[in-house]
């Protein structure tokens, strides 16, 4: 039976609970941690540098990326000296497999204020590398970056992708930020909207995969925020087909007008009846505008706070087992102040905690907002449906042209029926949500 991981929200100083009350021989942070002394690894003189799966290790940096402390297993994978890393630019571990767009991207997306996941290669001391998936959370005085090592497939697509983008490099002359541009597009091509959907995706499928290979229970919290962002995207794609359908059905009332002109003063009552089904369709055309359409809409925020939310779940997650770690290293570093990392890194865990709540609030917000803006149309859709059958009843009643109306009536029919059951599934995807919403 699988280990269960730390129950949240907890304290640094905390325990480990286990499922059902369990004690296994080996125990979770047993299995993250497994510290035997480092000091006595002997590394390969080739190859990746040692790291192990369950192990998290960090780094902080000013503002300009000059490294001002970092923990015992960054200083055992990277094989520095204190000298050679503390003061130093973070540069000083770049490999030079890493493309250049990469790290144009990661201090844009940074220095903006936004959040920051990426796969990066780094290189030790002595030539070895070390692949790992980091997360940048801005903190006093500048970022900490806090790493797992990779192990999801995506990690061997995004491989490829990098190999490809370096060598457009240096084919191409690409600079940082065509580089970067370019790394985008083919975000997008593999189905990504934006560098933050890639990024909270990646983070989660990391996760999973480590928690598998450590033999670990899924985590329950990761699963629930990707059955939400399941939903939030197939609610995009039925708000882009309700969106068609409302402008497919917007060409109707001329038609009605039209054919009622032609039998004046008999289809005078039509008229004005589609003038009034044309007046109501633009109230809702102007509440699609408000509602729907563009990226301040409650239907685009919807997918945002989703995948903002999982980002900063999953980035929580691994802030604590960094917490947890440093609280249990008992190693001294040359030129750090071991007692105020733990502070620094306490205090990033209550205040992405913090976070995490806030999201959720956000998450289950934005659906609301959904469920109510699905209401009013359902009652707009009512106010139409009266107007087109008195529609029909006075276009019977024509000598001419009666049947040319009926058909292009019953054609509204057939429209609001389509759109009135996408209300429907859209309303039950907005339920599904904030039911999944942990």
């Amino acid at each position: 039976m699988p280990l269960s991981r730390l129950e949240y929200p907890l304290t640094s100083l905390e325990e480990v609970s286990f499922r059902d009350n369990e004690e296994p021989k080996n125990t979770y942070w047993n299995k993250l941690l497994s510290f035997h002394d480092r000091r006595q690894e002997t590394r390969p003189t080739t190859g990746e540098s040692p790291f192990g799966l369950g192990e998290v290790f960090f780094s902080r940096t000013d503002d300009r990326g000059i490294i001002q402390a970092y923990n015992y297993v960054f200083h055992r994978v990277a094989n520095f000296e204190a000298e050679e890393l503390l003061g130093k630019p973070h540069n000083i571990i770049r490999h030079t497999d890493m493309p250049r767009g990469v790290f144009h991207l990661f201090w844009d997306t940074i220095k903006s204020g936004r959040f920051m996941g990426a796969y990066v290669k780094n290189k030790a001391k002595d030539g070895l590398y070390y692949w790992v998936y980091a997360v940048v959370v801005p903190c006093e005085g500048g970022y900490l970056s806090a790493r797992i090592k990779p192990t999801s497939p995506l990690f061997a697509t995004i491989m490829g992708e990098y190999e490809t983008l370096l060598e457009a490099e240096k084919q191409d002359g690409l600079s940082p930020e065509a580089s970067a541009a370019r790394l985008l597009q083919r975000l997008q091509d593999l189905g990504f909207t934006d560098y933050e959907s890639f990024a909270a995706h990646a983070l989660s499928e990391e996760l999973i995969s480590r928690d598998a290979g450590l033999g670990l229970a899924a985590d329950p919290k990761i699963t629930d925020f990707r059955n939400m962002l399941k939903n939030a995207e197939e609610l995009a794609k039925e708000t882009e087909g309700l969106v068609d359908e409302f402008e497919a059905m917007r060409t109707i009332p001329h038609n009605l007008r039209v054919i009622a002109s032609r039998i004046e003063p008999a289809g005078g009552p039509v008229t004005v009846l589609s003038q009034n089904y044309g007046t109501m369709s633009r109230d809702m055309s102007d509440w699609f505008e408000a509602h729907i359409l563009g990226e301040e809409s409650n239907f685009a925020a919807i997918q945002g706070a989703v995948i903002n939310g999982m980002f900063i779940e999953c980035m929580t997650r691994i802030l604590i087992e960094c917490d947890v770690q440093l609280q249990k290293e008992q190693r001294g570093l040359q030129g750090i102040d071991m007692e105020k990392e733990r502070k620094i890194l306490g205090k990033l865990v209550l205040d992405q905690k913090s976070l995490a709540r806030s999201g959720l609030m956000d998450v289950n917000f934005e659906a609301g907002r959904i469920l109510t803006a699905c209401k009013v149309m359902h009652r707009q859709f009512l106010g139409l449906s009266s107007t087109r059958v008195l529609c029909k009843i006075e276009s019977a009643r024509l000598p001419t042209e009666g049947e040319a109306l009926t058909a292009i009536i019953d054609q509204l029919g057939v429209f609001q029926r389509r759109i009135s059951a996408q209300l429907e599934r859209i309303a039950a995807l907005g339920t599904k949500i904030q039911a999944t919403n942990p």
